[in-house]
Order: C-alpha cells, then sequence, then structure tokens
C-alpha cells in the first residue's frame, strides 16, 4: 500500500486510493488536517498535530511551527532544550501521520509519495526525501504540489480536453503551474513559482500593522507569549472576515488591553505589497506556456490561504472569471496524491491517465566567454536544461577548454535563471583531466539527465577519448548525509510520542490551558479549577467518569472560545 501525504507548512494530510477513489485519512481526533506543529511535553515526551498547536501561545519555547521553510538549511530550532533540524520535525509529523494511517488500514504502511511545491529547489527536495526516510518511509515519488492539485481535478474531468492554471497559496508557498488535459494526458506546460511567499507572510503584515496602529511597545516584539497570543487572534481575525464584514484583534498583556478592528478592505490594503508578488510568478508561467490569460478554460485553486475573499478577487480581476473551488483548497492536493499513488500501483481504474511534469529551475554550468577584445569574461551561467521542459529529459551540449593543452576541466553545476552563476544555486562540482590537445580537439560533452523525483546526473564524456565522468551532486551545504540521516533515525524512533488514545486528552488540556491565559479576574480561577478537575477525572484512569468530564470539559472551552460561558 502507498498512500499520499501532503507535507504542509500550515497543516498535513495523509490520504489513500481505494475502490477507485482518493480518501483522506483521518487522525486520531477524527480531522483529516493535523497541524504541522510539534511541542515537547514537560515530561520530555512529543506532541504532534493540535495539541501541539494548542501550546504556541502558552510554550512557545517549547513548539515549534512553519519550520517547512527552512527545509534544506542548517537551521535548527530548540524545543525544551533539545535542538531539532527541519528534516526531523517534519519527519515527526510524517511519522504521526504514518501511524493514523496504520490505525485506519490495519496494515503497516512503509511507501509514501509527498508533495512539495513545484518550486522547491534541489536541496529541499533532497531534506523532504530524508524526512520521509527518518519517518520509516520510502518516498516512491516527490510531486509537486500544483501537478497533484491537478491530478485531483483531473480524474473528474479525464474524457474532457481543457487547459488550466492551478494558483497554489499554501501556508508557506506559491506555486503556478499550466496544464494541458487531453486523451487522457495531463501534461504541465510551466510552473512558476516563489518559495517565500504565503499565508504566513499575511499574517506578518497583519501582525506589523498592529504594532503600527495600536502602538504597542516595542519590547513585546521580542516577547515570545504576546507574539503567539497575536498571531492566534490575527488568525482568527482573518479566518472570521471571510465569513463577516468586519473582525477585531484583541490581546492582553500584564492588564493592558489592546484592540483593533479591521474590515476587509483595510486588510486588503495592508497586505497590498503581497498581492502585487503574486502576479509575478502568474505572469511568468503564462509566458513560458506562450499563452494568454483568456485562453485558459478554468482556474482551479489549491491551499488554504486562497480562502481569503482578497486572494480571490485578485484571481478574479487576473483572468476575467471566478476561480473553480469544487474541492476544498486544504484537501486537493492531498487528494491528488492518492491519485499518483493509485498510478504508482497500478490501479485498474488508472489505467488511462497519463501525467507529465516540467523541471521547474534552469540546470547548466559554469562557462566563460571571449569579449570583443579578446579578452575572457568567467562565471557565466550556460543553461544545459532550461526551465519548464518536459521531465524525464536528458540534453547534451558540447564544451571546449578555454585554454591549449589544457590538462584538467572543472566542471560547476548550477541551477537557477540568473545570467551569472554567483547568483544561482550551486549543485556540485566535477573535475577530471583532459588529453592536453589543442583546443578544439578537446570537446567535452555534458550531458544532464533529470527524472519526475527532482534528481539530477551529470555525465562528462571526453569526445576525443569516449571516457566518461559521472558527477554524483554533493551534499548541499546543511543537508544531512546518509550515515547523519541513520544515526537521526536511531535518536528520533528513541523519543516517545504520546499515544494516539491520549491524544485527545492532552489536546483539551492544551487547548483549556490556552484559553486560561486569555481570560481575567475570577473567571479566570474558576477556569482554572476546571481544568484541574479534568486532569483528576484523567488521574482516576477510570472511563466512567473520564468520558463525562471530558465532554463537559470540551462543551466549556468551545463556549470560552466564543465568550459565552457562565461561572456555574
Amino acid at each position: 500500500m502507498i498512500v499520499g501525504i501532503d507535507l504542509g507548512t500550515t497543516n498535513s494530510l495523509i490520504s489513500v486510493w481505494e475502490h477507485g477513489a482518493s480518501r483522506l485519512i483521518p487522525n486520531c481526533l477524527g480531522e483529516v488536517l493535523t497541524p504541522s506543529c510539534v511541542s515537547i511535553d514537560e515530561d520530555g515526551s512529543i506532541l504532534v498535530g493540535r495539541a501541539a498547536r494548542e501550546r504556541l501561545q502558552t510554550h512557545p519555547d517549547r513548539t515549534a511551527a512553519v519550520f517547512k521553510r527552512y527545509m534544506g538549511s542548517d537551521k535548527t530550532l530548540r524545543l525544551g532544550g533539545k535542538e531539532f533540524r527541519a528534516e526531523e520535525l517534519s519527519a515527526l509529523i510524517l511519522r504521526a501521520l504514518k501511524e493514523d494511517a496504520e490505525a485506519a488500514l490495519g496494515i503497516a504502511i512503509t511507501e509514501a509519495i509527498i508533495t512539495v511545491p513545484a518550486y522547491f529547489s534541489d536541496a529541499q527536495r533532497k531534506a523532504t526525501r530524508a524526512a520521509g526516510q527518518l519517518a520509516g518511509l520510502r518516498v516512491e515519488r516527490l510531486l509537486n504540489e500544483p501537478t497533484a492539485a491537478a491530478l485531483a481535478y483531473g480524474i473528474h474531468l479525464r474524457d474532457a480536453e481543457t487547459r488550466f492554471l492551478v494558483f497554489d497559496l499554501g501556508g508557506g508557498t506559491f506555486d503556478v503551474s499550466v496544464l494541458d488535459l487531453f486523451e487522457g494526458v495531463m501534461e504541465v506546460r510551466a510552473s512558476a513559482g516563489d518559495n517565500m511567499l504565503g499565508g504566513e507572510d499575511f499574517m506578518r503584515c497583519l501582525v506589523d500593522y498592529f504594532f503600527e496602529q495600536r502602538k504597542v511597545p516595542v519590547s513585546l516584539k521580542s516577547d515570545h507569549y504576546f507574539l503567539q497570543s497575536l498571531y492566534a487572534q490575527a488568525e482568527a481575525a482573518k479566518r472570521m472576515l471571510s465569513e463577516a464584514a468586519t473582525a477585531a484583534i484583541r490581546v492582553v498583556h500584564n492588564e493592558t488591553e489592546y484592540q483593533l478592528d479591521i474590515d476587509e478592505q483595510a486588510l486588503e490594503r495592508i497586505c497590498e505589497g503581497m498581492l502585487r508578488r503574486l502576479r509575478d510568478p502568474v505572469e511568468r508561467a503564462l509566458r513560458d506556456a506562450n499563452l494568454r490569460a483568456t485562453e485558459l478554460d478554468n482556474v482551479v485553486l489549491a491551499g488554504g490561504a486562497t480562502r481569503m475573499p482578497m486572494v480571490r478577487r485578485l484571481v478574479a480581476r487576473m483572468f476575467g472569471r471566478f476561480p473553480s473551488c469544487d474541492i476544498n483548497p486544504d484537501e486537493v492536493v492531498a487528494l491528488g496524491a492518492a491519485v499518483q499513488a493509485g498510478l504508482k500501483m497500478r490501479d485498474a481504474a488508472l489505467n488511462e491517465v497519463v501525467m507529465t511534469d516540467v523541471a521547474p529551475y534552469s540546470l547548466g554550468i559554469d562557462v566563460s566567454m571571449t569579449l570583443g577584445d579578446g579578452s575572457l569574461s568567467h562565471g557565466h551561467f550556460d543553461p544545459v536544461i532550461e526551465r519548464n521542459t518536459p521531465v524525464p529529459v536528458s540534453r547534451v551540449k558540447r564544451y571546449y577548454p578555454v585554454a591549449e593543452q589544457q590538462k584538467q576541466l572543472q566542471l560547476n553545476v548550477f541551477q537557477g535563471e540568473a545570467r551569472m552563476c554567483r547568483d544561482n544555486v550551486r549543485l556540485g562540482t566535477l573535475q577530471f583531466a583532459l588529453p592536453q590537445l589543442a583546443r578544439e580537439d578537446s570537446g567535452v560533452d555534458i550531458r544532464f539527465t533529470y527524472d519526475v523525483n527532482g534528481l539530477l546526473q551529470v555525465d562528462a564524456t571526453v569526445v576525443k577519448t569516449a571516457h566518461t565522468h559521472t558527477l554524483v551532486i554533493e551534499g548541499n551545504p546543511g543537508l544531512l548525509t546518509e550515515a547523519e540521516i541513520a544515526a537521526r533515525f536511531v535518536a528520533l524512533s528513541e523519543l516517545k510520542i504520546h499515544p494516539r488514545d491520549r491524544l485527545e486528552h492532552r489536546t483539551l488540556l492544551a487547548r483549556g490551558e490556552r484559553l486560561y491565559q486569555q481570560i481575567r479576574g475570577n473567571q479566570r480561577e474558576w477556569f482554572g479549577a476546571q481544568i484541574s478537575a479534568f486532569e483528576q477525572a484523567l488521574e482516576s484512569q477510570d472511563n466512567r467518569r473520564i468520558d463525562p468530564q471530558r465532554r463537559e470539559f470540551e462543551t466549556l472551552l468551545n463556549e470560552a472560545e466564543h465568550d459565552s460561558f457562565t461561572i456555574r
């Protein structure tokens, strides 16, 4: 059994292809969305998902979120005295999803399709694959998120011929893909994106505006507890504006209350810069696909951030039509990952579906150019594979050394779109000997082979001798080696994760602690007593006492969330 996993910045989901359809697998709380949050409890055990998210405000020094943005870097996050890399935190999310699927399906899960932003770099893709290994999964394929969304939609349109664009705005990344669907073939024409643009950036704009308008002391910008509370209130206000005309952000700190009322027009004005940034990747993808916006049959939304009305209005203005929202944008990528899992398992229901993808970045080498006066200018980027070339692909170009009788050639491989190599991402270096001949007799054929998983092989063949040298891409700075992955797998396996059957109780307690911090006066004292009463019920280990107490406590939490509870 191969599962599909949407490893998201804000939320993650797991899915399966069965009985000819995609199905989302709920977690132990009965929810299909598992927040991409990890927290270390006071006893050293790990909390994953909603229980961890509830602790962002109460235990910010022990909780991590939005770590997907650090994939492929050597940045670490400290949680309760322990250091974690983004791969390790992602692995804990994957491990929790894996256990949820095993509990639901009754079988061991060892293989997965994991989705990644189309514009993820080589280093970020390798880090995602490493996270899968750390979670005990064999990653069958890394699937681009907009392609996954297109698969989810395309299954319903398999008999149609259509050309559409996937607009995928998630919590931390933005991707655009243009696709053609014809005769059971789904072909990606072009992809573009921005790895540092997502719903979290819109949130940051709102938080900055709050500080500016309410004249909040600058010192509170470094107060983790205040910031987490403010971000939670801002997120709630942003969600409310999707349904109501106005919303309020209210935060209490040291008996001082800061409040800001905001409406949808004000939010759009605050986020104007973010909205402008959404246009560039769209225009680049259309330009690479040789299409005008009017030539598209449909625009498909994916990613939770596309729920914002101002984003939907922007999309409608750009394309002159309302976008398709037939499938929940939070779920569409995971559903598409399950389709890919079905394709990988060669399910009979998918025999007629063929999918192609493209290289998101240009791949090439460092070359020197001869100027008009005969001098050499070094460090120029020469693409061997252009961005948005259909994959898998193999391309070869012939190059010559810069000097006569040259003994050795150093081949530097880069990824990017800039004219100069210094502005692109270096992937690796290969050095090999040349036969010391005249320059015109020392040609070298450089072949780049790029597959659907984003894996690149570089072969350099000396034409005169027919000797071929293959480049094994070196680990990007900050990436784990295979030995380090093995060692960290053992370390992560030894971490104690809260059992699934206890996580519901731990989530309710974490939620209660968060709400307790938001209440003042007599209500706070009474509310604290209710938390203690629930803890005592749990300590009894008597389900006849725990179950009614849990239902009562959950009702109280729901009332407190809406400021409607009263002291009884």
